[in-house]
């Protein structure tokens, strides 16, 4: 079984969606218990709604708990600064070009959102900054094209 790659931050986000869900599941059962009392299960519209939500809650729930289990959960703020690019750390990145920087926390795939700067460790940009420091310049392949960026700051935040 692979392993994942997940901040503090993320690990407790998804055990606090986990817990959200198991106290849901008495109330997603107690409305499959009132939609049955409604007669006709073959054309009872809450009874299928509430069988259909009990179903998407308990996949979900056996999602996270897989992740969590075979999640390693890694604090950056424990590891020694050396101004290397790991996942973890927060890195400003400015693009040679038009010197517009940018700050992505390099994080796992459960966990990125780019909308808030959170960037996969998979990614094409985190794959070419793993593994290099502070003024060093990256090259990446976008969908534009070829764009070079300078590592401006890595903060293990």
């Amino acid at each position: 079984m692979n392993k994942y790659p997940m901040t503090v931050q993320g690990a407790r986000a998804l055990e606090d969606e986990l817990k959200k869900l198991k106290e849901e599941r008495p109330l997603i059962s107690a409305k499959i218990g009132e939609a049955r009392e409604l007669g006709d299960l073959k054309e009872n519209a809450e009874y299928h709604a509430a069988r259909e939500e009990q179903g998407l809650a308990e996949a979900r729930i056996r999602d996270i708990e897989g992740r969590l289990q075979n999640a390693v959960v890694i604090d950056v703020a424990n590891i020694a600064k050396t101004g290397k690019v790991i996942f973890g750390v927060t890195v400003e990145i400015a693009n040679v070009e038009t010197d517009e920087s940018v700050k992505y926390q390099i994080v796992g795939e459960d966990e990125a959102d780019i909308k808030i700067g959170k960037l996969s460790v998979g990614s094409p940009i985190a794959r070419a900054l793993i593994g290099k420091e502070e003024g060093d310049v990256v090259t990446v392949k976008t969908p534009s094209g070829v764009v070079e960026y300078e590592i401006v700051e890595v903060a293990h935040v």
